[in-house]
Parts: C-alpha cells; sequence; structure tokens
C-alpha cells in the first residue's frame, strides 16, 4: 500500500509575484491572509484582470467557484466588498480578487467571461444593492416579488419592514407590517449557572428586609419518672 500524500492545495510560493507581474498597474494591493492570497485590484479594471488571470500560462484560474459580498458600513465611501473566488483546476490553487464599490457606482459584469456569474451577480444584488454593469438580467434571486431593501446590509432592520402569513379571510399569503408581541431583549451571553454578575427576575426579593421572626420549635417533653406514675 502506497504512503505517500499529496498537499490538498497547492503552495502560495510565487503567485503574488506571477499575478503582480500580469495585472500591472490594475493591482491596488496583494496580501496573504489566513493562508489564502488576496488581490485587490480597480473596480473598472475587473474584468481584464480576471480574464488575465483565466487565460495566461501559469496562473490558469479557469473556474468562478462564487462572487459574495461584503458591508462596510463604517467606510463611508465604497462601503461594499465584491469578492470573486477562483479555482485553478490545474494548479490546485484558489484565489480571490477583491474590488471596492457603493450603491451608485455599478460594477462591470463578468458575464461575458462566465455565464455563471449571471446569477452570483443577482445574488449580491438582491443581498447588497451592489449594481453590475452588463448584467443581461439584473433583477431580484432570493427575496420575494417587491421586497423592500437589501437584508445583508449591516443596517437593514433583523426584524425586515414586512411579514407574511395566511389569511383564512383573503384565502391568500398577505404582507402586513411587523408586529412585535414584546420588545427586544438584551443579551450579554453569560451563563446564569456559571455566576453572572446581573440580578435575575426574583433576586430583589433576597435583599428586602426580613419578616417576624419564625416562632421557635417546641421542647420535647421530659420523660416522666418512675414514682410520679399513677398505678
Amino acid at each position: 500500500m502506497s504512503t505517500t500524500t499529496y498537499p490538498k492545495f497547492a503552495s502560495n510560493e510565487g503567485v503574488i509575484e506571477a499575478a503582480t507581474a500580469t495585472i500591472g498597474e490594475a493591482l491596488i494591493e496583494a496580501v496573504e491572509k489566513v493562508g489564502e492570497i488576496q488581490l485587490h485590484v480597480k473596480r473598472e479594471a475587473v474584468v481584464d484582470v480576471l480574464r488575465a488571470l483565466r487565460d495566461t500560462p501559469g496562473l490558469e484560474y479557469q473556474q468562478l467557484m462564487e462572487i459574495v459580498g461584503v458591508d462596510y458600513p463604517d467606510r463611508g465611501q465604497d462601503r461594499f466588498e465584491v469578492i470573486y473566488c477562483l479555482l485553478s483546476l490545474t494548479r490546485n490553487h484558489r484565489l480571490h480578487v477583491h474590488v471596492q464599490t457603493d450603491d451608485m457606482k455599478p460594477v462591470p459584469s463578468v458575464t461575458g467571461l462566465w455565464p455563471v456569474a449571471g446569477w452570483l451577480e443577482r445574488e449580491v444584488y438582491d443581498m447588497y444593492g451592489v449594481l453590475f454593469d452588463g448584467n443581461p438580467d439584473l433583477r431580484r434571486i432570493l427575496t420575494d416579488y417587491g421586497f423592500r431593501g437589501h437584508p445583508l446590509r449591516k443596517d437593514f432592520p433583523m426584524t425586515g419592514y414586512v411579514e407574511l402569513r395566511y389569511s383564512e379571510e383573503a384565502k391568500r399569503v398577505v404582507y402586513e407590517p411587523v408586529q412585535l408581541a414584546q420588545d427586544f431583549r438584551t443579551f450579554d451571553f453569560e451563563s446564569p449557572w456559571e455566576g453572572a454578575v446581573y440580578a435575575l427576575p426574583g433576586d430583589e426579593k433576597a435583599a428586602q428586609a426580613p419578616g417576624a421572626p419564625s416562632p421557635a420549635p417546641a421542647a420535647a417533653p421530659a420523660p416522666a419518672k418512675a414514682d410520679e406514675v399513677k398505678k
């Protein structure tokens, strides 16, 4: 039986240098984090960058595995990042390409390079509101018709704006404004079994002044003497 072991993925050695030489001025920054390489590139050049990464010998990232959106509201300008997750089948290596944008500046569509990007871009648009210039069918894909807002934005309320239920009167699903049965409770994730530092409901009773003292238990009767026993 063979004992030869193979790495689960190829080494990152030389990848940043090869990508930098191929991309050129379109590259903003190249970093290696948690074992993976990130290429931050200019938004308007993303199509040319991805084409070069796909077609250049020695890089050959043939597959677009996923397009991911991330919201950084503290940035202010260009709060969104669109991340293209690439895979090289011939080199067994993965790569992430990052671009920054906002909800007004569209990102060039890469459907001309990978047709599957059509649905992936629609997911990012639906969840974050990022526009893609050149997508032939840029409409919602995960939320319902008439949905308001983009649910993965950090400023989107956790409850949403509307709720739906089946109405027996109307014999259909109806939308209504969200009505909460109780206010949100605050959770500090401390376990009461491990000695929480806050007072649980009912603990305030322990701090009250004690009431009247309980009566002392009656003493047990002394045994009768022999001469006191009536015959």
